[in-house]
């Protein structure tokens, strides 16, 4: 069995760590936090301290990142991933970058012998914790194959989309409407209370309706709640996807004027210090330009 890198173990990475782990995976574990890879040692995973330790002991290195400059810089830099190993390696990015980043660090693996994967994840801490992940994933299909029942240990839907960027591409796609679809539920839901309807009865209507969606389950007792400080899906994360969305919508040429919408949203809950509430905390924003 191929020996497993793992280099992350934030909110998403610790629980597919954890899946890797528990289904039989030999893994080694890295990340700038060194009780967590205690806690990962105490399961019984191996630790590396370094990036160099856990290149040395893993054939497939797997990555869930938190941005694209860490992105690039673990997997390009001077001191990254292939810096520390002649031999061929199949790297896999698990983070949310932009088309032209898993391209450049597809280009970058190639030349050096080794093979990229962008596999970006959808399913939330609940679904990394679960193993129930859903997995888009590009790249060489040889080297996908070889990886395929390492991706199944952490995921229920694995999708082979196509050459280098395709995954990151379907990634996107879904981002743009997570993050539409959860903007349209808080516009919906002020309407609601606006209107004095309750939450749990309009959601009654709401889930065997036309205008359900899941970002509406998901939001509707966050925001009967108001329950945003906390939350393990901040503003934030979908705030930097809007971002690397409405910039490939630039490059395309194509018009994405609900993105627009939502990054001015976004934008204004970053600037009142709020890009680290529940996503659905948008709906904070909404009443404030009503006056409430």
């Amino acid at each position: 069995m191929k020996k497993i890198g793992f280099i992350g173990l934030g909110n998403m990475g610790q629980g597919m760590a954890k899946n890797l782990l528990n289904k039989g995976a030999e893994i080694t574990v890295y990340t700038r936090n060194s009780e967590k890879i205690k806690n990962m040692e105490n399961l019984g995973a191996k630790g590396a301290y370094s990036l160099e330790e856990l290149t040395s002991n893993s054939e497939i290195i797997m990555t869930c990142l938190p941005d694209i400059e860490t992105s690039i810089e673990i997997i390009t830099g001077d001191n990254g991933i292939l810096s520390f190993s002649n031999d061929e390696k199949i790297i896999i990015d698990h983070s949310t970058v932009g088309i032209s980043t898993s391209k450049k660090c597809n280009n970058f693996a190639t030349e050096n012998g080794s093979h990229f994967l962008d596999a970006p994840i959808s399913g939330g801490p609940v679904g990394a914790n679960d193993g129930t992940l859903s997995i888009m994933v590009g790249g060489n299909q040889e080297a996908y194959n070889i990886a395929l029942p390492f991706l199944k240990m952490m995921g229920t839907t694995v999708k082979y989309m196509g050459n280098s960027g395709t995954g990151t591409a379907m990634k996107l796609i879904n981002q743009l409407l997570t993050a539409v679809h959860t903007t349209a539920a808080a516009e919906a839901l002020a309407l609601t209370n606006a209107t004095e309807i309750d939450i749990d009865s309009a959601m009654e209507i709401l889930m065997v309706s036309f205008g359900f969606s899941r970002m509406l389950e998901r939001s509707a007792p966050i925001i009967k709640d108001r329950k945003f400080i906390g939350s393990s899906v901040p503003a934030r994360n979908i705030h930097k996807d809007i971002n690397i969305i409405d910039q490939l919508g630039k490059e395309l040429s194509v018009n994405l004027p609900l993105i627009e919408a939502s990054k001015s949203l976004y934008d204004e809950l970053k600037n009142d210090g709020k890009e680290m509430d529940d996503m659905a905390g948008i709906i904070q924003i909404i009443e404030k330009r009503s006056g409430e």
